[in-house]
């Protein structure tokens, strides 16, 4: 099979601004000629070999980085945005978002955030008795679309705050582990840490300086919690730094933000990225085997696993996803090509949403979407109890999975015969923007395509996609 070109101009100006050099000054460190370099940054000319090793050594730059940037991410959404209906008429080929991805990512992200703009406006005046008489409605995007997107963008890896967390539980080796340190380093500062009979998982009242949680939840839970605690009172100024880095555009999602990092840090305490790295290879990635060696539940590993980008140590890319009984996506992140729909449910072929059907196991499934990219992805039912009879119980399910190639590592794809086409589920992202013509389980017609209707005629579907 030949070979695949690869343009990264983009990504090239990119390195490039982040080490202060002029074109000429980057020609000559990576030993090529100025106008060779202006057809690469323009993407006229495919990154060469040379280059890419001179970056490699010069720069320290991860290979990796040339071919895993935001263009995927970013096709993805400018394909679901121009599937809206305001712009079905609008035809744009696929190569042309291909291009604006790769040339003018800023441009394609500016177009994004106006579609977000015109959609949020369309739901307000759809309510009208709230919009009327509203002098205060600025044109902002959702505070949680916003905190979305940043962790899309950023690979879902928080490198200052993955460092930090990492550095704090090797810390921690010497005083019995995470948990111990967490309480020793909130006892330092004095905060009283209690365990109570609460509904809530987590109150920290600063006037008293007591932390209290919930008798009730899982110990990985209160562990969880102590270290998101940490975070907010000993890390504050690397959370705020960070912060001042991503520019929210209000103060409600600088909020949510902060509090994700927050989170971000305890998920990084509790699996530090080295050593968890190296046990996810070790056990092939079996998550109730990483669950007891580092004390963490099955969503809390999957979750992590779907963060390990680090630049020179990258883990297994894996996709990862919850969703709720209704299918509504409630967290989401891509290290691969798939991505996950913006707006609306997720394709009801894909095996995360069988998973309330079988509680306590894990169901696997070979699956291939449109752009014929095949994938394993691995789905099970996860429920948190409220903690005393009578307590409702939530339930979502959650999938993570990675293209067939990484499928040897995963212990779960053992005795799967993934050279078969016909073992592959054709799966989309959303049944507005699949193209598949025949699916049973469309809910609404594709907008790019032209439907036919058959007066005389009922499929399976009442129209057929042209």
């Amino acid at each position: 099979m030949a070979s695949q070109k690869l343009y990264a101009g983009a990504k090239l100006r990119e390195i490039r601004n982040r080490v202060s050099l002029t074109q000429k000054e980057f020609a000559q460190k990576l030993g090529i000629s100025l106008p060779y370099l202006n057809q690469m940054e323009n993407n006229n000319r495919p990154v060469s070999t040379t280059v890419v090793l001179a970056l490699a050594q010069e720069f320290g730059v991860d290979v990796t980085e040339l071919s895993t940037g935001d263009s995927e991410r970013i096709v993805s959404d400018l394909r679901e945005a121009l599937a809206d209906p305001v712009l079905a008429e609008t035809e744009v080929p696929l190569a042309d978002l291909r291009l604006s991805a790769s040339n003018a990512p800023m441009l394609a992200h500016a177009f994004l955030k106006l579609h977000h703009a015109y959609r949020q406006t369309h739901e307000r005046l759809a309510s009208l008795d709230e919009a009327l008489g509203r002098q205060d409605v600025k044109m902002q995007p959702s505070p949680w679309d916003e905190v979305r997107d940043f962790f899309h963008y950023c690979d879902n890896y928080i490198d200052a705050v993955d460092h930090a967390a990492e550095n704090f539980a090797v810390q921690a080796q010497d005083h019995g582990g995470v948990q111990n340190a967490a309480i020793r380093a909130l006892t330092h500062i004095g905060v009283t840490v209690k365990m109570v009979d609460q509904e809530v998982l987590r109150n920290y009242d600063p006037a008293t300086k007591t932390l209290s949680l919930s008798n009730r939840s899982a110990a990985e839970t209160q562990a969880f919690q102590l270290l998101l605690q940490v975070a907010l009172l000993q890390r504050n100024s690397l959370l705020e730094a960070t912060l001042d880095l991503a520019r929210f555009q209000s103060d409600s999602a600088r909020n949510i933000a902060k509090i994700g990092l927050a989170n971000y840090f305890a998920g990084a305490a509790m699996m530090p990225y080295a050593a968890f790295l190296k046990a996810a290879q070790d056990l092939r990635h079996d998550l109730e085997l990483l669950g007891r060696q580092f004390g963490a539940s099955i969503e809390q590993i999957a979750h992590r696993l779907s963060t390990l980008q680090r630049p020179g140590k990258k883990g297994v890319p894996f996709f990862f996803v919850r969703v709720d009984q209704a299918g509504t996506i409630t967290k989401r992140h891509s290290a691969t090509r798939l991505q996950f729909a913006r707006f609306g449910g997720a394709c009801p072929l894909w095996n995360v949403h069988r998973a309330f059907e079988t509680p306590g196991h894990f169901l696997r499934q070979l699956a291939e979407t449109p752009d014929g990219v095949r994938y394993f992805s691995l789905a099970r039912d996860i429920s948190k109890s409220g903690g005393h009879y009578g307590a409702p119980v939530r339930r979502y399910a959650i999938a993570l999975g990675c293209e067939i190639k990484h499928a040897d590592q995963l212990v779960y794809a053992d005795n799967m015969d993934v050279t078969s086409a016909a073992a592959y589920q054709p799966i989309g992202i959303s049944c507005r923007i699949c193209e598949r013509p025949n699916c049973h389980q469309r809910s609404v017609p594709p907008l790019e395509r032209k439907l036919t209707i058959h007066e005389n005629t009922r499929g399976v579907l009442p129209y057929e996609v042209s």
